[in-house]
């Protein structure tokens, strides 16, 4: 089983560097999804990073060996491809139905998962301090629905299709990450990352349209391009915060992403209007966006906290 390092102050500000590029995703992500379909979009996204990826460990010669994986690092590899697939796909057809903000506030349920996984999976510690963070999580969801709560729950309209959708690749995702996770006990976060990447692209190739890229503006041009260099860094900061973190640390940190896409938009929308629209959400939405965020923190830092407590007490009782 993968053991983190135990540098977690590196580990933490890689998780921190992709919750910020998590949360400008979505912006430029609709844009482009105005002219490109989901799977098109995604192709474009996994070959450009992993082609990326697979020139530099060329140039290096550090490509993965497939010796070193082992009878089960097939299925591993399988699983984390089929994961990472279906939650970009599913994502964006969340995505054309939602707004950039609810999509990545919905999207945060999948570090939700990972961190209950990772109880099961890797053995990491749950403290009563983390299952109260989880619950104050689960009210500050309750709280940015509030003027959309009754639609979600006694109807299936564009909205709601579009909240189960992106839940339902969230749910996906954790396949991904512990996947992946275990892969970096044989390959480094990159060769990780080429390795899915890649394999992702082949098998999304039948369905992708790449003409669809003469379509675009030259401002969604490079909007796709910004997208798949996003990809590139910011799953790479994922995987390598993995390697270094505790997985429900890393996910806990993570529910931070969806205040990074509110701000975000806030600011596109006054410098940008004719692009990007303002998120129409009261101020109940806004405080349990700030309830969610509270929560991440309670789940990341109760370990921590309550093992002090402990190494005090025992200091103070010798």
């Amino acid at each position: 089983m993968h053991i983190s390092s135990g540098r977690w102050v590196y580990g933490f500000l890689l998780t921190l560097l992709t919750a910020l590029l998590w949360g400008i995703l979505p912006i430029k992500l609709k844009q482009v999804l105005q002219v490109m379909d989901p799977v098109t979009v995604t192709w474009f996204r996994l070959t450009v990073a992993g082609g990326c990826l697979f020139v530099y460990l060329a140039l290096t010669r550090r490509l993965p060996s497939r010796k070193v994986l082992g009878p089960k690092g097939g299925w591993l590899v399988g699983m984390a491809v089929c994961g990472l697939v279906g939650n970009y796909v599913l994502y964006l057809v969340g995505l054309k139905m939602l707004s950039p903000g609810t999509a990545q506030l919905v999207v945060q349920m999948g570090p939700i998962f990972l961190m209950v996984a990772s109880v099961f999976v890797f053995k990491e510690r749950f403290s009563r301090g983390q299952v109260l963070g989880l619950l104050v999580l689960m009210v500050g969801f309750g709280l940015f629905f509030n003027q959309r709560l009754l639609e979600l729950l006694t109807s299936l309209g564009t909205y709601t299709a579009g909240v189960l959708t992106v839940l339902l690749a969230t749910s996906i995702w954790v396949f991904y990450a512990l996947g992946q996770k275990q892969l970096l006990t044989v390959w480094n976060s990159l060769q990780v990352m080429m390795v899915i990447y890649l394999f992702c692209a082949v098998l999304l190739t039948p369905w992708a349209h790449p003409l669809e890229a003469l379509d675009l503006s030259p401002l969604q041009g490079w909007l796709l391009l910004a997208c798949c260099m996003n990809t590139l860094v910011a799953y790479g900061a994922f995987a390598e915060a993995l390697a270094h973190w505790e997985a429900s640390r890393v996910s806990a940190t993570l529910a931070l992403t969806p205040l990074v896409t509110f701000v975000a938009v806030a600011l596109a929308a006054w410098l940008w209007p004719a692009y990007v629209h303002a998120e129409e959400i009261n101020a109940l939405g806004y405080f349990g966006a700030l309830i969610v965020v509270l929560g991440s923190a309670m789940v990341a830092l109760a370990p921590s906290l309550l093992a002090g407590l402990k190494a005090r007490r025992l200091r103070l009782a010798s």
